[in-house]
């Protein structure tokens, strides 16, 4: 070895030092100063190569790499080529560079690793897990595949395994951040919920500047009723991140229910997310739809809940009755999770398509090319929503229906779908859209199959405790709604109030709920808790009610339907906006419209006055499924004309306008 040879690699050698130590720069001078006295120096290419993919210049890192490769193929070469490709989005040559490490050799514990996050990349769980495992057989204490095992077995739904590795991965390094985010993940999908909150408080702690923990911590704060803290959380993670629509649609939910939150404060941020969605939109114009008069209408529907989920509840009956002469249907789902209710309503439309993966203008351009007429969002700011599609303006006609409940704040969204109730005209300045609403109500419940039984005898029995009831989740319990609860409970000696909803799965949650009604006078013993069930056995829970006590600003929908359903009436208060109305458009479609409190006064005086008839409260009981089956809540046949109809009136007036644009002034 030559002097000069010499020096290039002590060179190399003090550029490592400062490479370990995060000085890039000084790394860097030192590397170029080796190649200049070695230009094959593959060990200088290649740590030049690393430094170009730390600074995501990922082009120079493929071309620095593969030449270090060319002067000497190794497996650590090829590993990091891998993870050059993979940071540049090329997942294919990615997985062919770490097989090509791992040929060379078998035990390169890393390349497992990197290529487990390629195949997670690739929505290939459980070929992740695979590698993430061999990793680990190879090198048991390396902390990284624990962490990165631990989260695919969440995704996996082995959450307790999920939990196992990532304390594992905590014990070997107690400073990752990613490990305490990602356990707290595992115990979330535990519903251990304030457990999931200390880990994602310590992952912030050590990742100030990750927005995924801020929205994580978030969204389990909401669950947990702390709905001020929690739009603290997704603030934050909007300024680390200000484009992130997921952490923009996170806090427009919790802001359209959140107590103090005027609708005029909510539609200010929300046409903010809708400047933000549309800055990297470039809106169709010319729409590849058949305008042959007679011809069906291509109707688009956007959803991530096309399937066991209130979404799918409304959707499947009304689905079977539209006629395929007048329309053709058009699903758009946005996530690759199916079930029972999925395979049920697939055949219900003409065209199937998936959206997920797809950039939003790849998803926008399949659906302009599919020439739909109408598109519909039926997510709003809820989970798994794809609304920046929705500024691209896929289609010329876009309407937001069934799954949200207040503005998206997107011009191009044209009209949101409601009724009288839900959407009064002294409220349309709610909305950046303009409300169309539809005759008779706006929901159409289907009716769960196979049949859950009323029990006949239990709601005739007057002798028993009275019991309230609120099956719906424990984030639309506030503290004003514990409050105006505690003082029915006052008020009606010896009645109890049964609680099930999917937090009270956790112990803390249920103290937490008994401390709360205790504030108010309310002993535990007058409490009955339960976590979730399977549809028909939470169904048929309701047998064990008298009166459903529907929370407030954020009432039931589906779950007063579902109370309807199963005989249980339903005690709302008026509200102030389209989500504070939801359950008095459904009471109001079954002709109940006095069990609906005009104010908290009220809310309680009616409990007290319904619970002290037991008899009439039988009475009703015992009719109820059959008026609601008569009601138009569950007339799919009619709701479907009316559809039908709605969608060929909206279609019409789109053609005026159009041509009035097109007129000369």
């Amino acid at each position: 070895m030559t002097a000069m040879d010499q020096g290039a690699f002590a060179l190399v050698e003090d550029g490592l030092v400062h490479h370990r130590g995060g000085r890039l720069q000084e790394a860097r001078s030192r590397y170029e100063a080796a190649l200049a006295r070695m230009p094959r120096h593959a060990d200088a290419l290649h740590l030049l190569g690393v430094i170009a993919m730390q600074e995501q210049r990922f082009a120079d890192a493929l071309d620095l790499i593969g030449r270090a490769i060319e002067i000497s193929p190794q497996a650590t070469y090829f590993d990091n080529l891998g993870s050059a490709l993979r940071g540049w989005g090329k997942l294919e040559a990615a997985v062919e560079s770490y097989e090509q490490a791992l040929a060379l050799d078998p035990n390169h514990f890393r390349a497992h690793n990197n290529l487990g996050m390629v195949l997670l990349q690739m929505r290939l769980p459980a070929a992740a897990a695979s590698s993430f495992s061999k990793a680990l057989r190879i090198n048991a204490q390396f902390a990284e595949a624990h962490t990165n095992l631990g989260n695919v077995l969440r995704e996996l739904g082995d959450a307790e395994g999920a939990e196992k590795h990532c304390r594992e991965a905590i014990a070997l390094q107690p400073m990752v951040g990613e490990a305490h985010n990602n356990l707290g993940n595992a115990l979330k999908s535990q519903r251990r919920l304030a457990e999931a909150a200390a880990c994602y408080r310590e992952a912030q702690r050590l990742l100030p500047n990750e927005p995924q923990v801020a929205l994580n911590l978030g969204i389990v704060l909401r669950e947990t009723g702390e709905h001020h803290a929690a739009i603290a959380a997704f603030r934050r993670a909007i300024a680390l991140r200000p484009a992130w629509g997921e952490a923009w649609s996170n806090l427009l939910f919790t802001l359209s229910f959140a107590e103090d939150i005027a609708p005029r404060e909510y539609l200010g941020e929300a046409l903010a997310f809708g400047r933000v969605a549309s800055e990297a939109a470039r809106p169709f114009t010319n729409w590849l739809v058949d305008r042959m008069p007679g011809a069906p209408l291509r109707i688009g529907f956007v959803s991530g809940d096309f399937r066991t989920h209130p979404v799918g509840f409304f959707l499947e009956s009304v689905l079977a009755h539209l006629d395929p002469s007048r329309v053709r249907l058009v699903a758009y789902s946005t996530r690759p999770y199916e079930d029972a209710l999925t395979q049920r309503l697939k055949p219900r439309f003409a065209a199937w398509r998936s959206v997920v993966g797809l950039t939003d203008e790849a998803a926008a351009t399949m659906i302009r090319n599919d020439g739909v007429h109408i598109l519909f969002d039926m997510a709003g700011h809820t989970d798994a929503n794809r609304l920046p599609i929705f500024a691209w303006k896929p289609a010329p006609v876009q309407v937001s229906w069934i799954g949200y409940f207040a503005s998206t704040g997107l011009s191009a969204i044209d009209y949101v779908l409601g009724d009288e109730w839900v959407l009064p005209r002294e409220e349309e300045p709610h909305f950046i859209e303009r409300p169309w609403r539809l005759p008779h109500g706006y929901l159409c419940f289907t009716p769960p199959e196979p049949d859950v039984a009323i029990d006949a005898a239990a709601s005739a029995d007057t002798t028993r405790p009275l019991t309230f009831g609120c099956f719906s989740d424990l984030v639309k319990v506030n503290d004003r709604v514990v409050a105006v609860w505690s003082r029915i409970l006052r008020a009606v000696p010896g009645a109890r109030l049964f609680l099930k909803a999917q937090q009270l799965a956790d112990e803390a949650q249920r103290a937490l709920i008994v401390a709360r009604f205790a504030a108010h006078g309310v002993t535990a013993d007058r409490l009955l808790l339960e976590g979730p069930s399977p549809r028909a056995e939470y169904l048929a829970t309701y047998n064990r009610i008298d009166i459903s006590l529907s929370p407030f600003p954020y009432p039931g929908g589906t779950t007063t339907a579902e109370s309807l359903w199963m005989g249980v009436p339903v005690l709302c208060r008026h509200g102030d906006r389209f989500l504070g109305h939801l359950c008095e458009s459904v009471v109001q479609s079954a002709g109940l419209g006095d069990w609906i409190a005009r104010d908290d006064e009220d809310y309680v005086a009616k409990a007290v006055a319904f619970a002290g008839d037991r008899e009439a409260l039988a009475a009703l009981r015992g009719g109820l499924r059959e008026r609601m089956s008569a009601s138009s809540l569950c007339r799919p046949d009619r709701f479907a004309r009316t559809l039908e109809a709605q969608f060929a009136q909206m279609w019409r007036e789109h053609g005026a306008q159009s041509q009035n644009l097109s007129k000369p002034v």
